[in-house]
């Protein structure tokens, strides 16, 4: 069945997609999917195509059980409204959000371009999202089927520029959610802020971590890393976290450089503003998931991310020693059945190298 659907989606309905505007069929995706999460037969029908379940794919990760590694990452699902249809599309988790202090709008139109030949997108987004007031109202009362991580950013504004009002927004927004799901990202690397990314600062993101942890909560904490960081950058980012009670690290969120050898010059009309995912930031993402690992022994659970198109792609991820993985741009590209041909093709790559349990094999390459 999957086979088909991939066949379909790919010769036929990706055609058909990438004809029209790239947000709105990401707002008419979202609809579906609410739509399809509201009702149960719905909802067990999508399961009964896509899911696919293994035991050597399941994991407990600081407290959290997670079914299978493969996750949606945060900007799909910005205002949390996906979280009944995602576990049946086969997903482990979901990273809802980035969600801020306020409600914003993010930056102007358009904001979203694909890049065909660099199997990419180019993401301008700016945080839009309704706020932690709105979504916390939403998600109160709900009870999840799989892990919820929540993204936290601060609001794109004019209003949060200086290093103190970012971090109340900041402060804000994790407080409101602290309730709310199974751990949270610090999102340090919006590519596409007022403002910039100033918390990659080490002092700057050493006030953050400190506000950050004066809030009472149980939720393992991770942080979401620009790809274009140097390794002397990340050695300084690993001293301050060394201070706190952090889990891990997203590696990684979009790249900003258009010098990267995977951009092809056939994507016409490449925009300057943005930040780019997919192929474009698969190996930035590897090498960083590969020095973290390496630098620090293990000692943080990663969540890989960027140009995850396939099972060999996410086992490249796991081998350099992310536990997790995170996608989007992927399944754009290749359809919604992707998720269950990852987690099938995992178990024959580690049946492949001898491996009985997914958690055998992180790592592997590096250490």
């Amino acid at each position: 069945m999957q086979l088909i659907i991939g066949f379909l989606y790919r010769n036929i309905l990706r055609r058909i997609f990438f004809l029209f505007d790239a947000e709105d069929v990401h707002d008419r995706m979202i609809h579906v999917g609410i739509f399809l999460g509201k009702h149960s037969v719905a909802r067990f029908i999508t399961s009964y195509i896509f899911r696919y379940s293994n035991t050597m794919l399941e994991q407990s990760i600081n407290g959290i059980t997670f079914t299978n590694p493969i996750g949606l990452a945060a900007g799909f699902d910005k205002n949390a409204q996906l979280t009944d249809i995602i576990p049946c599309v086969g997903f482990g988790f979901i990273e809802v959000g980035s969600i801020t202090g306020r409600p914003c709008v993010g930056n102007p139109k358009p904001r979203l371009w694909r890049l065909k030949k660099s199997r990419g997108i180019v993401v301008y987004y700016g945080l839009k999202n309704d706020g932690c007031s709105a979504i916390h109202k939403r998600l109160r009362s709900k009870k999840y089927t799989l892990p919820v991580g929540i993204s936290i950013a601060k609001t794109n504004d004019m209003h949060t520029v200086s290093t103190t009002s970012a971090i109340a927004d900041y402060v804000k927004a994790y407080t409101t959610m602290s309730k709310i799901g199974d751990y949270d990202t610090i999102n340090i690397s919006c590519p596409n802020a007022y403002g910039g990314q100033p918390f990659s600062n080490p002092i700057k993101l050493n006030k953050l971590l400190l506000a950050i942890t004066r809030v009472q909560s149980q939720k393992p904490i991770y942080i979401k890393l620009p790809p274009d960081l140097t390794h002397t950058e990340i050695d300084v980012i690993l001293l301050v976290v060394k201070k706190y009670t952090v889990a891990g690290f997203v590696c990684s969120n979009l790249t900003k450089d258009r010098k990267n050898k995977s951009l092809r010059i056939y994507d016409k009309n490449i925009p300057n503003h943005g930040g780019i995912s997919g192929k474009v930031v698969e190996e930035l993402s590897n090498q960083q998931i590969k020095y973290i690992y390496t630098k620090t022994k293990g000692k943080y659970t990663i969540i890989g991310c960027g140009g995850v198109f396939s099972a060999q792609d996410a086992y490249t991820k796991i081998k350099y020693g992310a536990s997790l993985i995170q996608l989007i741009t992927g399944m754009i590209f290749e359809g919604p059945q992707l998720i269950g041909e990852i987690n099938k093709g995992l178990v024959e790559l580690l049946y492949n190298d001898g491996f009985t349990h997914i958690s055998q094999a992180v790592g592997k390459d590096v250490l």
